[in-house]
């Protein structure tokens, strides 16, 4: 019963909350603040995390993997992750906190999945040319971000940019729905337990918790995304299953594995570092 009476407590904070205006346009204002300075801060210092990420996931079984370089494509890539960050971030807690306030209490992880997702969709014209761009020039397929446009425009046209655009949906939709769902309902799980909200570094701990959790999970989708969108125009995949199909025969399953490890502690540390700067 006491666990109830918190529960109804904690919800009736929320709606009694929900009676203050609405204000759309701070709320996407500061959302858009928050999450641009987020990126950059996030992107700078894990950039050499994912620089390795990204040439392990690229190697053959028995490929060499350089460590020189790790920061080769970060200017050019923090161009790209600023607006993409900010209007994630812009959408996502607009969105989840409008659904919140039209959805029922007991579905409120279906409002933090939907924005994380809605969210998603908004900044990935943004993040997918950036990410193509930053995927290209770790591997040292380009010297600056600007000579990657340029070539890549010229040689394979203004779809080169968006190269493996499916897969990047197929992986960071889920990802930002799953992981911003199980921060934003461990948060409430952890009100509920402590009777107050988590502070600063308790909400860094959880954000890095959500992000193991699904770092961890999407992995496979990960490594796709990645192997579309170096491939340039050498097709040697044809799409999605064909990656996959491809990779466990050429490669063997734990292909898709294969750097698991570096892409949860790239999330987890990715996660710490955006709860604190918010």
């Amino acid at each position: 019963m006491s666990v109830q009476k918190d529960q109804d407590k904690f919800f009736l904070s929320i709606s009694q909350g929900e009676k203050k205006p609405f204000d759309f346009l701070r709320v996407l204002y500061d959302g858009c603040i928050a999450g641009g300075a987020a990126g950059v801060v996030v992107e700078t210092a894990l950039y050499p995390i994912d620089t390795i990420k990204t040439r392990l996931q690229v190697a053959r079984d028995g490929g060499k993997i350089v460590l020189k370089g790790l920061y080769s494509g970060l200017a050019g890539n923090i161009v790209g992750v600023l607006p993409a960050s900010a209007i994630f971030i812009g959408v996502y807690e607009p969105t989840k906190q409008q659904l919140l306030k039209s959805l029922p209490e007991n579905l409120s992880a279906v409002a933090h999945f939907a924005a994380g997702a809605i969210g998603g969709i908004a900044s990935s014209v943004v993040r997918v040319p950036t990410e193509v761009v930053k995927q290209r020039m770790q591997i040292g397929q380009f010297k600056s971000a600007p000579d990657a446009v340029r070539l890549i425009v010229a040689n394979e046209g203004f779809k080169g940019l968006f190269a493996g655009y499916g897969s990047f949906l197929l992986r960071d939709l889920p990802f930002d729905a799953i992981e911003l769902c199980i921060y934003e309902q461990l948060r409430i799980g952890y009100k509920l337990a402590a009777k107050r909200d988590p502070n600063d570094p308790e909400n860094a701990m959880l954000g890095a918790v959500a992000g193991a959790v699904t770092g961890a999970v999407t992995t496979p989708l990960d490594v796709v995304k990645t192997r579309l969108m170096v491939q340039g125009s050498q097709n040697h995949y044809k799409g999605i299953s064909d990656c996959v199909r491809t990779i466990v025969k050429e490669e063997g399953s734990h292909a898709l594995f294969k750097v698991w490890i570096f892409l949860k502690i790239r999330c987890n540390t990715n996660h710490y570092l955006y709860s604190l700067t918010q």
